[in-house]
C-alpha cells in the first residue's frame, strides 16, 4: 500500500507575495503536484496534506530565529496554492484524504502520521511539495528511519534554494535509497 505526502504547498511558500516564498520554482510545479495528487486520490491511495502551522507571536518556536513569520494559523498564507487548493476542496471529505497540521520540518515529528500510515498498512510513501531541502528532506529522513520505501517526485518538488534542491534530490537517492522519478 502507498501514500502520497503533499508537503507545505501553501500560499506563503508559493505565491509571489508569500511570507517565505519559493516563487517561480514553486509556481512551476503547480500542474505536476496537482495532477499527481488527483491521481493518487482518484486511485484510492491515501493522500496526506502535511501543512506547516505556526502561532502568531510564538517566540519559542525554533523557526522564529531562522525565518520570518509564515503559515500563521487562521491566515490566508496557510491555504493551499492554486490548483492544489481546488483539488483539496473537491476531495477533502474523501475517506482517503487527510489534512494534517505539523509544527516542525518533518511531517512525522509530533504528529500522528506514523500511526495513520501503520493502521492502513502503508509501506511506501511518495513525497511532493516544498521545500525540497527542508521539510521534504526531514520528512524523507524520518521515513527512511522508520523503514518506508520512498519515492521522491522531482517534478512535484521545489525550493527557494536551487543548490539545496539539487543536493536534496541526490541525498534522497544516494543516502536514503529513495527512487527519484
Amino acid at each position: 500500500m502507498k501514500a502520497l505526502l503533499s508537503i507545505d504547498y501553501t500560499n506563503d511558500f508559493i505565491d509571489d507575495n508569500g511570507a517565505l516564498t519559493c516563487g517561480e520554482p514553486g509556481q512551476a510545479i503547480e500542474s505536476a503536484i496537482t495532477r499527481l495528487t488527483r491521481e493518487f486520490i482518484e486511485n484510492g491511495d491515501y493522500v496526506v496534506f502535511a501543512i506547516d502551522k505556526h502561532i502568531s507571536g510564538d517566540k519559542n518556536h525554533p523557526e522564529t530565529r531562522l525565518f520570518p513569520p509564515h503559515n500563521i494559523e487562521g491566515g490566508k498564507g496557510r491555504l493551499l496554492y492554486g490548483g492544489l487548493m481546488a483539488a483539496y476542496e473537491e476531495f477533502k471529505n474523501a475517506a482517503n484524504v487527510y489534512w494534517m497540521d505539523k509544527t516542525r520540518y518533518s511531517a512525522f515529528a509530533g504528529t500522528d502520521l506514523y500511526l495513520r500510515l501503520k493502521e492502513r498498512g502503508i509501506n511506501e510513501i511518495h513525497l511532493s511539495g516544498v521545500c525540497t531541502d527542508i521539510c521534504v528532506l526531514h520528512t524523507m529522513v524520518d521515513g527512511y528511519n522508520l523503514g518506508y520505501s520512498m519515492v521522491a517526485h522531482e517534478k512535484a518538488m521545489a525550493s527557494f534554494n536551487a543548490v539545496g534542491h539539487e543536493w536534496a534530490l541526490g541525498h534522497f537517492k544516494n543516502a536514503l535509497g529513495a527512487e527519484v522519478v
